[in-house]
């Protein structure tokens, strides 16, 4: 499946908000973008046609993974995005059981179904990496040499001073200028991976940091040209970290990373910047709304920001599913109700990848849910690239959020 962005829909954009022309002109050369959806899949074999809902005598249905690479703004790309893989063909249907195929109820149980390894699978595709954390010699007596990059010295942090370098993957660099907003660090979290995590300091003093849990396919170092342009915008700071087994964080991706992750990005937020809860709004966006929804349905904060959110795995992968799973991973619809802080949701109306149901769902089991916003023919991918989607979030941030606090 292709989606097409026309030139002058991203031209738009940029004139509402006030770009110089030469902008605009790179922004109508480069759109449109396009992105070929890998195929969800369990892995080769009888696991592949489990998951790309294949029946005997039929073909893998082109079932996209969750959250391929985002189509960023032009206010936010100085470079390239990494697009996804091939699709599959065609399914032929079969008899359903409560949401499942006869064959896949099978598979499943024979497997056994183990929630770990299935979400592993299903969900994440990390990239090569673009960046790594480079240490800084360390300055005084003694401090000639720098430390190799995996040496730690407590959970909260590392020695030393650290610095982002791009790599040839990343198809930019930074102006020095930039990378002086820019501070990267690793931390370790309970499950003993390292987390490679940045902080932007887009606007000092600002109100609200923002904990960016980003989507799939994408590391810190495709990420911060649209940490520090989103920042800037809304007037927040922002601290994102990259997931087990992405970009320069060790480990494999898991969902039980997925929480530990969080939980240590959260704590050298705090710890290490001495920002509180009632400061530090949760955005997580496609696979990054699972640590999101998790991490805030056991603490509290300013606020919660849902972008192309997901139920649970089981129904983006099966639709038709109405219940959860003993073995269902990302169970976001179980754990929504929890939340205590005010939750903005947003989702795009054609979303390919993640369906606008799944959005729906969440709104209308989320009690502390404000206003959504429902972008009118947005994919998954797209949404960053209509004028409402920053409009919302500064009405959300700058007005809607005092406005609750007063």
């Amino acid at each position: 499946m292709t989606v097409r962005l026309p030139p002058e829909k991203c031209l738009h954009v940029l004139r509402e908000q006030g770009f110089p022309r030469h902008d605009m002109e790179t922004c109508g050369r480069e759109a449109p973008w396009d992105s070929a959806w890998t195929a969800m899949g369990l892995g080769p074999g009888l696991l592949t046609g489990l998951l790309s809902g294949a029946v005997a005598g039929g073909a893998p249905s082109p079932r996209p993974r969750l959250g391929a690479s985002p189509r960023l703004p032009c206010w936010a790309r100085p470079g390239g995005v990494v697009g996804g893989g091939p699709g599959g063909g065609p399914a032929r249907a079969a008899p359903a059981m409560n949401g499942l195929s006869l064959s896949e109820l099978c598979c499943l149980f024979c497997c056994p179904p183990c929630p770990g390894r299935i979400a592993a699978k299903l969900a994440f595709l990390p990239p090569e990496a673009t960046y790594s954390l480079v240490p800084e010699p360390e300055s005084g007596p003694g401090g000639a040499g720098a430390a190799p990059l995996g040496t730690l010295r407590a959970s909260s942090g590392a020695p030393g001073r650290w610095k982002l370098h791009l790599t040839e993957r990343a198809d930019f660099q930074y102006s020095q200028r930039e990378l002086d907003t820019i501070e990267v660090f690793p931390t370790k979290s309970a499950r003993g991976n390292r987390v490679s995590c940045m902080y932007v300091r887009c606007v000092p003093g600002a109100r609200y940091t923002v904990l960016f849990s980003h989507g799939n396919a994408v590391d810190l170092g495709q990420m911060s040209s649209f940490y520090i342009g989103l920042g800037s915008r809304l007037h927040c700071n922002i601290f994102s970290y990259d997931y087990s087994g992405y970009g320069a964080s060790s480990g494999r991706p898991s969902e039980r990373n997925l929480y530990a992750d969080i939980d240590a990005a959260w704590q050298a937020l705090r710890t290490r910047y001495g920002i509180s809860p009632d400061s530090i709004i949760l955005y997580g966006q496609s696979i990054g709304t699972v640590p999101t929804v998790d991490l805030a349905s056991r603490y509290e904060c300013a606020a919660v920001v849902l972008h192309s959110p997901l139920t649970s795995g089981m129904r983006v992968a099966f639709p038709d599913t109405k219940k959860t799973y003993c073995f269902d991973a990302f169970p976001n619809i179980e754990k929504v109700s929890k939340i205590t802080s005010p939750v903005l949701i947003i989702h795009g109306t054609e979303d390919e990848v993640i369906d606008f149901s799944h959005g729906l769902a969440l709104y209308e089991r989320c009690p502390k849910a404000v206003e959504p916003l429902w972008v009118e023919g947005a994919g998954h991918n797209d949404i960053e690239l209509y004028s409402q989607y920053l409009e919302r979030l500064r009405r959300f941030i700058s007005q809607e959020l005092p406005s609750q606090r007063a």
